[in-house]
């Protein structure tokens, strides 16, 4: 949606460290464009050109005339957000602020490269954030308040699918559905007690002195993301937290002192506090997970294979062994149904499966059991033994309203959405006082009316 990429063009282009451009290449700053009684300035413009430059950001066109019109198209919904006293939810602005600066730390490497990469102090990154984001989320609202109510009834969907000319038709990808049933092998509490004592390992050594909180994270922590970071977790609030973490990390008071031992459904966990602020906390973990012994991923693989043979005699379903067996809670009350979260159905390319899934789903026919086999949880990332069934395949084909109607339904909407989009930054450009500089105009905008006569 043309509407859209301005606001994640400027996003991207808002985070890398050209801070002091302006000084740097002498450029002299004006104002260029005026929209209602805001101004553009040359050297936003030139910040943003030199942003998506050393980036590698592609701007499609000359940069001159697309960068300033994006501004403006910005400043269009902003200032729209502001008559309708649209506001963004500031938890979610620091939830997503706090994320964001996660990944910096994570891609370049720690908190103090990543200052000297901008060439700001982590609170002024923070607060420069906090304003893209605050804005990308004010417009987002805007735009959905503007097309919620379009919703095109079946026959206006069918109306434009037989409207469509044939080489317009998408062709959709081979797509699965599946039903899984899945166990994980018990761990010995030989193998617990081992995990526990190198955790209380850990402690000692952090609470003697004798070694780094962030250190150990960074050697033996299983989190790997966090780990990268010295186990910091950036602020969150408790709700984004599993509760057995979370009651443990709100308690703590003393950035200096461990917590005990806490087990979710990840694995053993040490915390150190590092901030408080308000409903939101900053800490460390290291993570460990206790390993399944290849006697137990034996004896379960062979508990697996007598389920799928009792499915295959037909003496039991597979829904009823879900019922019995299963322990994915994500799909035990869905008889087994995987569902896709990228697309809210129970429909899957096979590059969106579990890649242990996808290898051995691609060779199954319609309606076949598989052989037992290992495979990484993909939300704990533990060991399980699966077995799957496939509910239905549809291969490679041109859309059709039979198979894909939810599909041309979507991109019927979108395309509604785009159009009634489109004629709103129209209207509004008549209705909005805009000046451009003379020397500013000679471009071929994707909205004409910005020049008025």
């Amino acid at each position: 949606m043309q509407t859209k990429r301005f606001v994640f063009f400027i996003l991207l282009v808002s985070f890398f460290p050209f801070i002091h451009l302006t000084a740097q290449n002498n450029v002299i700053d004006e104002v260029i464009w005026i929209v209602g009684d805001d101004a553009i300035l040359k050297s936003e413009v030139e910040e943003q050109r030199l942003r998506a430059q050393y980036e590698g950001v592609p701007i499609q066109g000359d940069p001159y005339c697309v960068i300033p019109e994006q501004i403006a198209i910005q400043k269009l919904f902003l200032h729209q957000a502001q008559l309708d006293s649209i506001v963004a939810n500031e938890s979610t602005v620091n939830s997503q602020v706090e994320a964001r600066l996660n990944y910096f730390v994570s891609q370049i490497g720690s908190k103090e490269k990543m200052e000297e990469y901008f060439g700001k102090k982590t609170t002024e990154l923070r607060e420069d954030l906090r304003q893209i984001i605050r804005e990308q989320m004010i417009i987002q609202q805007m735009q959905q308040k503007l097309v919620g109510d379009i919703n095109p009834t079946p026959a206006e969907v069918r109306r434009f699918f037989k409207q469509l000319p044939e080489d317009s038709i998408p062709v959709v990808p081979a797509q699965v559905e599946l039903q899984i049933i899945s166990y994980q092998p018990p761990v010995s509490q030989q193998e617990i007690n081992r995990v526990k004592q190198r955790l209380l390992d850990f402690t000692e050594r952090i609470n003697s002195g004798n070694a780094d909180f962030s250190v150990l994270a960074r050697l033996y922590s299983e989190d790997v993301e966090s780990a990268k970071r010295g186990g910091e977790l950036g602020f969150l609030g408790r709700g984004q937290l599993v509760p057995e973490f979370a009651a443990v990390a709100f308690n703590l008071q003393d950035p200096k002192k461990v917590s005990r031992i806490v087990e979710t459904e990840f694995g053993f966990h040490i915390i150190q506090l590092i901030e408080k602020r308000g409903d939101r906390i900053n800490c460390r973990h290291i993570l460990l997970r206790p390993r399944i012994s290849e006697e137990e991923k034996e004896k379960a693989l062979h508990t697996m294979d007598s389920i799928a043979n009792l499915i295959r005699s037909g003496k039991i379903t597979f829904e009823q062994a879900v019922m019995y067996y299963s322990q994915d809670k994500n799909t035990a009350l869905n008889a087994g149904l995987m569902l896709n979260e990228k697309t809210g159905t129970s429909k899957f390319e096979y590059q969106d499966l579990p890649p242990e899934i996808s290898k051995i789903a691609y060779n199954m026919n319609v309606g076949e059991i598989s052989n037992p086999f290992i495979m990484i949880d993909p939300k704990t990332h533990k060991e399980v033994i699966a077995i799957i069934k496939v509910k239905s395949k549809i291969p490679n084909h041109k859309a059709n309203l039979v198979d894909d109607y939810q599909l041309i339904k979507t991109f019927y909407e979108n395309k509604k959405k785009e159009e009634f989009l489109r004629d709103w930054i129209i209207k509004k450009q008549k209705e909005t006082y805009i000046s451009i500089d003379p020397a500013w105009r000679n471009c071929e905008f994707q909205y004409p009316g910005w020049i008025k006569n």
